[in-house]
């Protein structure tokens, strides 16, 4: 009976907070989702091992994650999926951490290492469990909790589509993403997801001549609209956004956001990880939506640090990060990441008005 009472309260509670933000455009809300979501731990016996050589950048790594649906069922409406392309197969289907130390758990039971696609994990060689293998297996976890969830709040996924290679010796070399590589990706999430459960480009661009004029006239649809979809955002920079953009003006018939710089015609959506330093703030008032960090590298929840938090909640940026949406299992610490009253989206204190404010409390 407690229970029921518990779910009760819940679904009201989540009901009410829909109806206060359904007729809030998406850039007028404020979101906490988690980094790298796909992540699991790395097997004890392999940390040790590569913590004799390097332990402060092992320790960088010393968190994980639990299922992408436990935490859009624990509230997050962000998460982090980080690709990399495979297109014959294999490439990534044993990695050489499971040949260095003994008595570690079976590898890829299921084989799906060995098929061609997108594979989705941290570090080749030595952070290479996922709760996700595949892109593929993400989409399809991805659509069948949205069909689960009717109406949901609309989630962000950021991701990296990652190439660089690690100046180790007999490290895998990562297969460079190319135009056609991005037009793949773009077609798995059209294939597995599906494009009418996804916010594009297209979308908020409508009529208007560039992506970033739509923006910045505010043309950013509800929240009310956008239930039960999502929103992807290649997370990159330089070489790679010009690849994605490239035959794709404004992202014309394209699939994510990028993130593009202020004043160009793909500017909509920005990554700017440092809430202190990056001028975030002016960004939001002028009509993007902005991506940052509540705290990275594990230390912040190792010295229980919330200036980070504080600052991304006081900057207006709309989706804020974290790999602490719950206490960490790897060591003492209180460090947990949540709005008041453990809740992950709220309106964005930068649009409440002096008529209808409330004390901003981020904890």
């Amino acid at each position: 009976m407690k229970y029921v009472t518990v779910v009760l309260v819940w679904l009201l509670a989540t009901i009410q907070v829909q109806a206060q933000l359904d007729e809030l455009r998406i850039n007028q809300i404020q979101v906490i989702g988690s980094h790298n979501s796909y992540k699991q731990s790395i097997d004890p016996h392999l940390f040790a091992f590569l913590s004799k050589d390097n332990a402060e950048t092992m320790s960088n790594l010393d968190y994980d994650h639990v299922t992408l649906t436990s935490q859009l069922n624990f509230g997050l409406n962000n998460l982090e999926i980080d690709v990399y392309a495979d297109t014959a197969g294999c490439k990534y289907a044993h990695p050489k951490g499971l040949d260095w130390v003994p008595n570690q758990p079976p590898f890829d039971i299921a084989g799906v290492m060995k098929q061609p696609g997108f594979k989705v994990f941290h570090v080749p060689e030595i952070d290479f469990r996922s709760n996700c293998a595949t892109f593929k297996i993400c989409l399809q976890e991805l659509k069948a909790w949205s069909a689960a969830h009717s109406g949901h709040f609309p989630i962000f996924i950021t991701m990296n589509a990652k190439d660089d290679p690690i100046d180790k010796p007999n490290f895998t070399v990562p297969e460079k993403f190319t135009p056609s590589i991005f037009d793949a990706l773009d077609q798995e999430i059209i294939t597995y997801l599906g494009r009418e459960n996804c916010i594009t480009p297209d979308d908020v661009r409508g009529k208007y001549k560039t992506l970033e004029q739509a923006v910045l006239a505010g043309k950013w649809p509800t929240v009310k609209k956008s239930s039960g979809k999502f929103i992807f955002i290649l997370d990159e920079k330089g070489d790679k956004i010009t690849m994605y953009s490239k035959q794709h003006p404004s992202l014309k018939n394209r699939i994510l956001f990028a993130n593009a710089e202020p004043g160009t015609p793909e500017a909509a959506i920005l990554i700017r990880n440092n809430p202190k330093e990056d001028n975030i703030a002016a960004l939001v008032k002028k009509g993007y939506i902005v991506r940052t960090r509540a705290d990275s590298d594990t230390k912040a929840a190792r010295e229980n640090d919330y200036s980070y938090f504080d600052a991304a909640c006081n900057s207006g940026a709309q989706i804020i990060t974290t790999d602490y949406y719950q206490k960490s299992t790897h060591f003492i610490s209180e460090y947990v990441v949540s709005f008041i009253n453990k809740t992950y989206i709220r309106q964005n204190p930068m649009f409440i008005t002096s008529s209808n404010s409330k004390a901003i409390i981020a904890r």
